[in-house]
């Protein structure tokens, strides 16, 4: 018999999970060989292009009466505008939209690889769509921070408003409509890294403060290179006086 839902760390996840770190490597390999090129350039809108083309029509089949389910299938999910942000930062490489897709890209969809929760099996439309707007988001943040760098504090500041900012909308909505995206609301039926964070709301606001921590941890070794004064800049300075 089938599963009922998706086997977190099987064999079939751990595949996934190496189709996923080969893209890591050959997307972060592009991202450096095309930075500053026009190529580059084109890859990235090409590849802004891409990702609609195959989550749009995905997501639709979600809104259809037959499938529709107003718990799970309205793309209010940070992984889904997570998507929407790539599109943007790929097309117009906007330091907001690049430091919004860093953050969100490499955390907190990251996650949703490495511990699903998806109630949805091969062939599943929705197992389809789960893993590749996750998998699309993710690569397209990796290829970004290689071929453009990372954020600056003012992208730390302008990506913790706009997350705040959805928080609350999503905590209102879940409340109103009795439902519990972004597990705001209530834990996941499943294990999860939220279970060592204890009770709601308490492991909410645990999640605030880590998340605030893990992206300034994730800005300071940019702004540090990026930095006039730095220690190879200070010692290439003091050599040519020394010349």
């Amino acid at each position: 018999m089938a599963p009922l839902r998706f086997d977190a760390f099987s064999s079939e996840h751990g595949l996934l999970v190496g189709i996923f770190l080969v893209g890591v490597v050959a997307f972060a390999t592009l991202g450096r060989a095309l930075r500053s090129t026009d190529r580059g350039i084109a890859f990235a809108r090409g590849y802004a292009v891409a990702i609609p083309v195959v989550t749009i029509p995905m997501q639709t089949l979600q809104l259809l009466p037959n499938d529709f389910t107003l718990g799970t299938s309205l793309p209010i999910q940070l992984c889904d505008l997570s998507w929407m942000v790539a599109v943007y930062a790929l097309w117009t490489r906007s330091p907001r939209a690049t430091a919004l897709l860093y953050f969100w890209g490499l955390t907190l969809t990251i996650q949703g690889i490495l511990t699903p929760s998806l109630e949805q099996t091969f062939p599943d439309p929705r197992y389809f769509m789960f893993w590749a707007m996750h998998l699309l988001t993710v690569w397209a943040a990796v290829y970004l921070v290689c071929a453009v760098g990372g954020p600056d504090w003012a992208g730390y500041r302008f990506t913790l408003r706009c997350t705040a900012v959805w928080a609350v909308a999503v905590v209102a909505f879940n409340t109103v409509a009795d439902t519990n995206y972004g597990y705001l609301n209530e834990k996941p039926d499943v294990s999860s890294a939220l279970d060592l964070l204890g009770p709601w709301p308490v492991y909410v606001v645990a999640e605030i403060a880590i998340i605030a921590v893990v992206w300034a941890l994730m800005t300071w070794p940019w702004v540090r290179r990026s930095a006039p004064g730095t220690a190879r800049e200070t010692q290439q300075a003091t050599g040519r006086g020394a010349g």
